[in-house]
């Protein structure tokens, strides 16, 4: 991470500011406020570990002010340090076997809203058991779509499948991810609506089950059905193969029934993955989601 800092005046190193900040921050610390007070209560052994430095004269190490952290991270590059951290993370992570699924979501930082400014929204990519591999800041004048390839771009995509919801279901999204060797699992809906009706027309009926899932979560019971359908043409990039996935949720208290039909489209030929991965990889997964919950 770059320092932008002027070298006059400087009393505290750079990364020992940053690293305070976030340590306060995975100890609970929701406002500047709290960061600062965090690093003042901190033990000398905890600000020496986090790489501030002790004075020449008495030994002690004095920790910055509430208003230096402030200014420091009003100062820091946030894209720059997100991808700093995704990069630490990739070198990190342990070689997984088989293939690499990752998942674009977007959310709203907790506590960023005040009165004259709104939420800070982030996107992410992770992977599916939740670590995150890149994040970026979402332009408040626009949303995610834009950040999509910026945020994937520092990320080996090479045989991975990414997966995320509706809004990036998008024809320059998938052109992307084949350029750069992934796959896609994509959620259609009618803000597509000749997509989703060339999918939804499928002979569904005639074709064989590939996946089956029953299970009860959040006082409800829920069975998931999950069919493949492949296809000469469609009218998406690099599509190879349409989903349907069908869910019978019935709730335990009222005992009323719904039923949900999601259809997906993905650039997996036929055979590169089973029914059960593909039900593992759907971005809406059994009994984590309900069918039309707003995004915090």
């Amino acid at each position: 991470m770059p320092d932008p800092r002027a070298r006059r005046g400087i009393r505290h190193p750079w990364t020992a500011l940053l690293t305070a900040a976030a340590a306060a921050v995975l100890a609970g610390a929701a406002s500047i406020t709290a960061i600062g007070e965090w690093v003042a209560d901190a033990p000398q052994r905890v600000l020496a570990l986090l790489g501030f430095r002790p004075d020449p004269l008495t030994g002690l190490i004095r920790p910055p002010h509430a208003t230096t952290i402030r200014l420091v991270l009003a100062a820091a590059d946030g894209d720059a340090l997100d991808r700093a951290i995704g990069h630490f993370l990739q070198e990190r992570k342990t070689p997984a076997s088989g293939r690499k699924i990752i998942a674009v979501d977007g959310k709203t930082l907790r506590g960023s809203r005040t009165a004259k400014h709104p939420a800070v929204a982030l996107i992410a990519a992770m992977t599916h058991s939740g670590q995150v591999l890149a994040q970026r800041q979402i332009d408040g004048k626009s949303n995610e779509i834009p950040a999509f390839a910026p945020l994937l771009d520092s990320i080996d995509l090479t045989g991975a499948v990414i997966t995320a919801d509706a809004l990036h279901t998008q024809h320059d999204h998938a052109t992307y991810l084949h350029k750069r060797g992934a796959h896609y699992l994509a959620v259609v809906k009618r803000n597509h609506p000749a997509l989703h009706e060339s999918v939804r027309r499928l002979p569904w009926r005639d074709v064989r089950l590939d996946h089956y899932e029953r299970g009860r979560a959040h006082h409800r019971d829920e069975i998931r059905r999950l069919k493949t359908a492949t296809f000469a043409h469609l009218d998406y990039p690099h599509a190879r193969q349409a989903l349907q996935v069908v869910r019978w949720r019935r709730d335990l208290g009222t005992g009323k029934l719904t039923i949900e039909r999601i259809y997906l489209v993905t650039s997996l030929p036929p055979g590169a993955a089973t029914g059960s991965e593909l039900a593992t990889w759907d971005p809406r997964p059994l009994a984590h989601r309900e069918p039309a919950a707003p995004r915090p």
